[in-house]
């Protein structure tokens, strides 16, 4: 995603904020039945090492990769990240660029799973929406937030119950991390030339603060790059294009996660 993507999708990101403030009033969130239950931790997930690690997302499209799978099911997809070892689920809710929605979300929270909400959130009010939809993690994307913002939505966002995870590209965006960030996510695709680098993310992976958890995003399409990722100390891995470009991410999901297993047994 280049950042004039990125710009585009914050810009639009406003704009539709200020239209969702006028359909559904905090009141009316705080009101929904899931906005008081207690969510699953994605921290304790990753820490279970009979789970896999893996964050296994559900994408319909990006603006880089077009339409990926728009025929999967979210409940079938869901159920299966959740049977075969899944330590958590990511679902897009960004409709113009990702052709996700809020009733996905509603959806996959149906499993006893941590579910993140991915979403380019700008605004305190799609916390509060992440919340009130059954979300138990919340994405915050460095580049699309200053220091200042980044720590504030965070902290927000922890007195909501929701965990954080913070997104980062480069060693410019270190100082956006603090203790109200829970994970750090380091994406290996480039903002400017799409291009993934997995080298470039294990050095910057060097750098982050000892003792927070750390979530390898992007570029893992195999089970090798997994297990150099895993050897290298990333305690999570967001993965979805992966399996989301398969005629049917359940199998694809199931199948990879067989052959990590056949593959540790075999060590």
């Amino acid at each position: 995603m280049s950042t004039n993507i990125l710009a585009k999708i914050v810009d639009h990101k406003k704009i539709e904020v200020a239209e969702r403030k006028t359909q559904m009033s905090i009141a009316q969130l705080e009101a929904m039945p899931l906005y008081h239950q207690v969510g699953h931790s994605l921290k304790l997930n990753l820490l279970n090492a009979d789970l896999t690690g893996i964050i296994a997302e559900f994408k319909r499209q990006s603006p880089s990769k077009g339409v990926i799978n728009d025929t999967a099911s979210v409940a079938d997809v869901a159920n299966a990240y959740t049977q075969f070892g899944a330590a958590g689920i990511s679902v897009l809710t960004d409709k113009t660029f990702f052709g996700g929605t809020l009733d996905d979300l509603s959806i996959a929270v149906k499993n006893p799973i941590p579910v993140l909400r991915k979403e380019f959130i700008i605004d305190e009010f799609q916390l509060i929406e992440a919340k009130a939809y059954g979300a138990s993690v919340i994405l915050l994307i460095a580049a699309c937030l200053t220091p200042t913002e980044t720590h504030a939505l965070a902290k927000f966002a922890k007195s909501l119950g929701l965990e954080v995870l913070l997104e980062i590209h480069d060693a410019t965006e270190l100082g956006h991390i603090s203790e109200t960030v829970d994970f750090v996510g380091i994406n290996n695709r480039s903002l400017k030339s799409f291009e993934v680098n997995i080298e470039h993310s294990l050095a910057l992976k060097h750098q982050l603060p000892k003792g927070i958890l750390s979530i390898a995003e992007s570029g893992i399409y195999s089970v090798e790059t997994f297990k150099l990722l895993k050897k290298e100390g990333f305690d999570g891995f967001l993965m979805g294009e992966y399996f989301m470009k398969q005629a049917n991410p359940a199998a694809a999901f199931e199948a990879f996660v067989r052959s990590i297993k056949t593959d540790n047994n075999a060590n």
